[in-house]
């Protein structure tokens, strides 16, 4: 089925994709291969997530905002830097029946220009968008999924951004901050190794 730009089965294979990179690089294995489709050859961001299951917490999460590499190639790198993020230990071969694993497919970050910065709230669709806080060589993203899981609204949702790029809460409200929003198609395995589905968020969810 297609909801948006890739079908559920190109989101279920790129979980998979994911998965596999994950258990070879805890292994230290080869990287399995994989029959990709044409869209999986074309330049996109990607994010993979690991969470810890059945506590959904974070475990790791690391990815490219922007299309630097062709999709096949974002989420395997994704993938086996999520198994290193620097938050966490890195994860461990007897972790991996416990994970589950989340590929977000981004499209390419939009510059926010609003004519005043009070307006950038609304300018955040809370359940659709992810953010980036950019100051000099500060930077910080958060994806459209982590505001729904907590809760906040679009002002909390750009000063949580700007905390994650190290700076001040407000700092959404400098003239020297740039903000851009993203959107993201999101896959994830309902359980370790289980079946794909693909998140549809909603601003009124809650974890």
């Amino acid at each position: 089925m297609r909801r948006g730009m890739y079908t559920d089965a190109e989101g279920e294979l790129a979980v998979r994709m994911a998965r596999g990179a994950i258990d070879a690089r805890v292994r230290r294995q080869p990287t399995p291969s994989f029959s990709v489709p044409a869209a999986f050859e074309k330049e996109c961001g990607a994010f993979v997530t690991v969470n810890t299951y059945p506590g959904e917490e974070l475990r790791g999460c690391i990815g490219y905002p922007n299309p630097f590499f062709p999709l096949a190639k974002a989420v395997v790198r994704a993938a086996e830097g999520a198994t290193e993020d620097p938050r966490f230990p890195p994860l461990a071969e007897a972790e991996l029946e416990r994970v589950a694993v989340e590929v977000s497919i981004l499209t390419p970050p939009e510059l926010l220009q609003p004519k005043r910065p009070k307006q950038l709230s609304s300018m955040v669709r809370v359940g659709t968008d992810g953010l980036i806080a950019a100051q000099g060589a500060a930077r910080g993203l958060l994806l459209p999924q982590v505001p729904v899981e907590w809760g906040w609204g679009a002002e909390e949702f750009l000063s949580q951004t700007c905390l994650k790029a190290g700076l001040l809460p407000d700092a959404w409200l400098e003239p020297e901050t740039r903000m851009y929003r993203f959107q993201a198609e999101v896959f994830t395995e309902v359980e370790p190794r289980g079946p794909v589905v693909r998140r549809v968020l909603s601003a009124h969810a809650r974890a």
